[in-house]
């Protein structure tokens, strides 16, 4: 059973076990983006933030190739490459979104475990600090 948190982890502190620990209300109740997705990138989570920042429903999202229809502008060696070729990741990539809107500079975080099947992209808006 996956149980709800309410978190004061910042961006930067969040761990990967408290995403993958965390059931929807959780990731909703965090202050920047999160999108989950499994290895074949399809993906199986995003929370409020991300669905109002980048003005997408969850429905419309969930259940999508992450980097060829939902977040296409990533899918290159910064991001999507990344999550293909390293087995551990933890990495903060500064990086302009510009599909669909305006160029809009975000922070990025990256995670993988190699002990999961889920993998997340989280997303800090420069303005939301």
């Amino acid at each position: 059973m996956t149980t709800h948190f309410i978190s004061t982890e910042s961006f930067e502190s969040m761990s990967f076990d408290k995403l993958a620990a965390a059931d929807d209300r959780g990731l909703d109740a965090l202050e920047f983006g999160v999108i989950g997705f499994i290895r074949s990138y399809v993906v199986t989570h995003y929370n409020a933030v991300e669905s109002a920042s980048a003005g997408l429903s969850p429905s419309r999202v969930i259940g999508r190739h992450l980097f060829e229809e939902v977040a296409p502008c990533m899918n290159n060696f910064m991001v999507a490459q990344r999550f293909e070729e390293e087995a551990e990741l933890d990495e903060v990539v500064p990086y302009v979104l510009t599909l669909r809107m305006r160029p809009t500079p975000v922070q990025l975080r990256l995670l993988k475990s190699s002990h999961s099947e889920t993998r997340f992209l989280l997303v800090e808006r420069k303005g939301n600090k």
